[in-house]
């Protein structure tokens, strides 16, 4: 099953103008080092962003991880940046020349529901072509994005690293601090629990 990710950078009119630019930059050759074709992951209208996974679960991480980037490019805790991401899971029909010039199931999905977050302030919702399951999904992922939205730069920072598969001690050496204090920072964060969520939601959606 296909999963595509439509989403926007919140609060990034509040930096820099050149900072916009390096930020834009960094996120676009991130996102693009995620996906099997370049063409799957673009920016656009400089602060919106379209990804295509072709695995569920992929797709539910790589959602959190943008989170997690940009809350970490934060400089000012008063305004954190943060994305508002709208995933829909379902068929693609048709792949032009990149992932903004796609159509199908999943996207129909991801662009209605996204458009609607808008005016919810939600910042994370996961669309299906199964709407029994979708109010389901809103349920469990309500209190999950709750507990993201709070992450601090420093919990946002140590997720991101392990999500990309680095051990604790590994996240130790890259920021220069304790390993305790990589373990204490994930426990803030309450990842264990995010986690269960992420994967029982995987489970509902694949099966």
């Amino acid at each position: 099953m296909n999963g595509v990710v439509t989403g926007d950078i919140t609060n990034f009119t509040s930096i820099r103008v050149d900072e916009k630019e390096d930020l834009i930059n960094q996120t676009s050759r991130l996102i693009k080092s995620w996906v099997s074709r370049a063409e799957y992951a673009e920016i656009f209208r400089g602060d919106s962003f379209q990804l295509l996974f072709d695995d569920v679960s992929t797709t539910l991480y790589k959602s959190i991880q943008i989170r997690c980037w940009l809350k970490q490019h934060t400089e000012d805790q008063r305004t954190p940046l943060d994305a508002r991401i709208s995933i829909g899971f379902g068929k693609v029909d048709y792949f032009g020349t990149s992932v903004l010039d796609a159509d199908g199931e999943a996207f129909h999905l991801s662009g209605r529901a996204f458009d609607e977050m808008k005016s919810t302030h939600q910042y994370f919702q996961v669309s299906t072509p199964n709407p029994s399951l979708n109010e389901q999904l809103k349920v469990i992922l309500s209190l999950a994005n709750i507990m993201i939205s709070q992450w601090t730069k420093n919990q946002a920072e140590v997720i991101f690293l392990l999500l990309n598969g680095k051990t604790q001690q590994e996240m130790a050496d890259v920021l220069k601090i304790a390993q305790s204090a990589v373990n204490n920072r994930i426990k803030l964060a309450r990842w264990k629990e995010i986690d269960k969520t992420i994967r029982y939601i995987a489970s509902l959606i694949q099966g």
